[in-house]
């Protein structure tokens, strides 16, 4: 496999694992205030996305796993709502919306970056079939 279609081939493992990434955060930010629906029920617990490195014998790129973030819950006084439990309090979603949009803005930075990289990639291509049709 020639260089520029191992390049690709990293860069669009990038692209994907970066397009979960923006999935993820987008639900977690859409459940920042999910509540549980019965007293005393666990809230919307924050997901995560993990890379790992993905060799083969031809090429590198990332792979991409969502878990579960099992920090604790904060807890509200929210006597009437239909998640308190009986001191009155419900459990909040682990869920920091800063944190989430500094996730989303880093996903979208390397996001493009990997789109560049394939934008580059197809440039030095079509330079490289004129180059030879000039020469032929």
């Amino acid at each position: 496999m020639d260089p520029l279609s191992l390049a690709n081939q990293t860069a669009f493992s990038g692209l994907f694992a970066q397009s979960l990434r923006m999935k993820v955060v987008a639900e977690n930010i859409a459940n920042a205030e999910s509540t549980g629906s019965t007293p005393g029920a666990d809230a919307y617990r924050r997901r995560t996305v993990s890379f790992t490195r993905a060799m083969n014998d031809v090429a590198g790129g990332v792979t991409a796993q969502t878990g579960i973030d099992m920090s604790s819950f904060d807890t509200k006084f929210m006597p009437s709502h239909k998640a308190a439990d009986k001191n009155g309090y419900v459990k909040m979603p682990n869920v920091n919306s800063i944190v989430e949009m500094t996730d989303m803005r880093q996903a979208l930075r390397s996001y493009e970056a990997n789109l560049q990289v394939i934008r580059q990639n197809r440039e030095m291509g079509n330079g490289l079939i004129d180059l030879l049709r000039q020469g032929g």
